[in-house]
């Protein structure tokens, strides 16, 4: 039920309907997508590719220690609650967004991707205390699918909101597109009233020690050196690090691209991302599936390998119907790839500790970094060369590499099983 009620989030704010609003309200007349930021002029989308970047920096930087206080003190529920607060009221204030004031519009963008991201580092964390090592695979698919299902559900409201904004007493789709993010805040607060309900709160009856910081530095320490001493866990994450510069690039981007390189106006794009949402759930299912068959490993390769010929396929295409057919093959991988990857991390934890939040700190930081490199990257390419497809390209380099460390990655199908660090 988190997964439903963080989902509108990524999916409403970060890759649609945010995004075509703010390229929307950021251009003018004499300056054309060029706005000042605090003074310093630059592209709209560049921008915003720089202010994801920073919010994700912002939270790899935190997590460890934050990890180690959670894990040393018993504060997991805590801390995830604290974050999903803040990033949900970051949503309702991006609701007095509207193009004249870019500074508070990007403050509140970036405190909602750190809520966001915060609250999902110790999400993670609770998977391997709610459910048998053997169920991971499906419950892990099963979270992904119900927040694509969630988030569906209110941008198709959304989606009304803007394009039949009479329906709903709004003077015009710019109204129903901030009365959207006001929306989202409050979903992801309500909603996520469940989680916080019957999620275990400190389920190993750990107490708070006065000198929290420091023990939280000693335990993510400790852990620290437990991870860097597992060639399967390094290689993991080394892989990891590289194909997801490119899935979660893709995710917050999309919907820039079609909008910049193809002119394809908003509301296509946002029926674009629905038809990814709708896809990602029978693709989460098929490739929990497929690890089930063939194993975690050979799942991911495929999925990689297929992220690579949509990189590919994203410099060449040209119209909106080649635009769609590749949503939906992202679509089948995206949620694959997102659910199995926690699964497979959470496999190779050691079934005897109880620093899950420590050690999910790695993943979760991984990943952070992961999108501020690969967003990063993006805009910085953009900006040297003035084209969102180069930048494309520079993606499918990253997934290249993802592969590689997997392809070397030779973990048996019993290793998957009993969880060592050898």
């Amino acid at each position: 039920m988190y997964d439903w009620a963080n989902s509108v989030y990524s999916l409403v704010i970060t890759s649609t309907i945010f995004p075509v609003y703010f390229n929307s309200v950021t251009k003018s007349e004499d300056k054309g997508d060029v706005v000042s930021f605090f003074g310093i002029e630059i592209v709209n989308t560049v921008l915003y590719s720089y202010s994801i970047s920073f919010s994700f920096l912002v939270i790899a930087l935190l997590s460890p220690l934050l990890s180690g206080i959670a894990d040393s003190g018993g504060k997991k529920l805590s801390f995830m609650k604290f974050f999903a607060y803040l990033g949900s009221l970051a949503c309702v204030g991006l609701f007095f967004f509207d193009g004249d004031n870019l500074e508070w519009g990007i403050i509140c963008a970036v405190t909602a991707s750190i809520g966001y991201a915060g609250s999902i580092v110790f999400y993670n964390a609770f998977l391997p205390e709610i459910s048998k090592e053997e169920e991971f695979d499906f419950l892990s698919a099963k979270g992904f699918a119900m927040g694509y299902i969630g988030s569906v559900i209110l941008l198709v409201l959304n989606l009304l909101m803007i394009e039949k904004p009479e329906w709903f007493g709004l003077s015009d789709g710019g109204q129903g597109a901030r009365w959207s993010f006001l929306i989202v805040g409050v979903w992801w607060a309500g909603f996520s009233q469940i989680p916080f309900k019957y999620l275990p709160n400190n389920p190993y009856n750990k107490k708070v020690d006065r000198e929290i910081l420091l023990v939280g530095y000693k335990e993510i320490r400790t852990v620290f050196y437990k991870v860097k001493s597992s060639p399967v866990m390094n290689r993991f994450l080394a892989a990891f690090l590289f194909y997801s510069m490119g899935v979660q690039t893709v995710m917050y981007l999309a919907a820039t691209f079609g909008d910049k390189e193809l002119g394809l106006p908003g509301d296509q794009l946002i029926i674009t991302i629905l038809i990814i949402q709708l896809v990602a759930i029978g693709g989460s299912y098929l490739f929990a599936l497929i690890s089930k068959i063939y194993g975690n490993k050979s799942s991911l390769v495929i999925m990689v390998f297929i992220w690579v010929l949509i990189c590919g396929g994203a410099y060449f295409v040209e119209t909106a119907y080649q635009f769609f057919a590749l949503a939906v093959v992202v679509g089948m991988v995206m949620g694959g790839i997102q659910s199995l990857s926690r699964s497979t991390y959470s496999k190779l934890i050691p079934q005897d500790t109880t620093d899950h939040a420590s050690y999910f700190s790695f993943f979760d930081v991984t990943e952070k970094i992961a999108i501020v490199l690969g967003t990063f990257s993006y805009g910085f390419i953009e900006q040297l060369t003035g084209s969102m497809r180069n930048s494309s390209l520079a993606l499918g380099l990253f997934f290249f590499v993802g592969l590689g460390f997997l392809i070397l990655l030779k973990i048996p199908p019993k290793d998957l099983e009993k969880p060592a660090l050898v």
